[in-house]
């Protein structure tokens, strides 16, 4: 039986959402990672950086601009050093800059990804994958990327089925 992983960057607290700003107890990115678990199975990893992000959303996006711009790597509480026991690796995240944050990027570049299957799902509030696709085949070399999921963050909460299909699809299950 393979075996899924599923690794998640996810902001708790002020987030945009439909053109305003609110308090989320969970991010909307964790709630995503979460149905896939329920769907297929699998390992949850968060990637949360040592120094967190300011808690006001609009000081948190100009840090991540900040980051992106200078292609800053931020450090990790905790690293995976091997996915070797791992078949399937769904990659998810907020759309920061119209594409990962830099906190995903300072995990999976250190990854071998030879001979897995790679499945992306980026949580947005109108930006789509952006160009999530993209930095996933140039990061994750020998991998077979699946075809992405963008989910609508002010609707992931309502996205239980759609998460579920995609995974499964992605999954062949």
């Amino acid at each position: 039986m393979s075996k899924n992983l599923i690794i998640y960057y996810s902001r708790k607290g002020q987030n945009y959402v439909n053109g305003r700003i609110e308090s989320l107890t969970k991010g909307n990115t964790e709630i995503c990672a979460e149905f896939i678990q329920k769907a297929v199975g699998g390992d949850l990893f968060e990637v949360e950086t040592v120094n967190g992000y300011s808690s006001d959303y609009h000081a948190c996006t100009a840090e991540a601009k900040t980051e992106y711009e200078n292609n800053t790597r931020p450090e990790l509480k905790a690293y995976l050093k091997d996915i070797s026991g791992y078949d399937n690796i769904f990659i998810c995240g907020p759309c920061w800059c119209g594409t990962y944050p830099m906190a995903v990027f300072s995990l999976i570049e250190s990854l071998n990804f030879q001979g897995k299957n790679v499945m992306p799902l980026m949580t947005h509030e109108g930006s789509g994958l952006g160009r999530s696709m993209q930095d996933i085949n140039r990061i994750c070399k020998g991998a077979v990327i699946k075809t992405g999921l963008a989910v609508h963050g002010a609707d992931a909460s309502k996205s239980e089925q759609a998460v579920t299909k995609w995974a499964k699809e992605s999954l062949n299950v």
